[in-house]
């Protein structure tokens, strides 16, 4: 996995009034990034990776996951339910991998096509994540990658 540490300034007397982030102050590491990656979950289809892992915070950041079968990575058949199936499925394989589950999904952003389908993707989103209820965002978009019917991305804790 790739890491990039991040520089904080260090700032012992903030005021409101005194800009905190100044390039004159000293800095120390406060936080490392790491790239998660699975052949679980379809690979990356752009300049991003699957999943950030931020410590000693213990964020992690999935990105927005749609429904491709790895490692062939093609679109699954069948409509919005196999394809929030899938899409679901690989947004857990890349929470796993990043030592998290998803009893502990903070929040998450779903983007569908068509916001009739609302109904059949909450009824396996609800199955998915059971008694846990992250925050969560639907939006309708016109399109998405490859033309896929969901994608859902999702922020979590370790």
């Amino acid at each position: 996995m790739r890491q990039v540490h991040l520089q904080t300034p260090i700032h012992a007397d903030y005021t409101p009034n005194r800009p905190f982030f100044s390039p004159s102050l000293p800095t120390q590491d406060m936080s490392t990034l790491t790239e998660i990656k699975t052949p679980d979950a379809p690979a990356a289809q752009g300049p991003y990776s699957q999943g950030i892992l931020v410590t000693p915070s213990g964020f992690i950041y999935i990105s927005g996951c749609i429904p491709l079968v790895p490692p062939e990575d093609h679109v699954i058949p069948g409509g919005i339910i196999p394809q929030t199936q899938q899409t679901l499925k690989n947004f857990k394989a890349i929470l796993e991998k990043g030592g998290s589950n998803i009893g502990k999904v903070i929040k998450t952003t779903v983007f569908v096509k068509d916001l009739n389908d609302f109904a059949k993707v909450n009824e396996e989103y609800a199955k998915f994540f059971g008694t846990h209820k992250p925050a969560r965002a639907t939006i309708e978009v016109a399109r998405l990658p490859l033309d896929v019917l969901i994608e859902i991305e999702g922020v979590a804790i370790l």
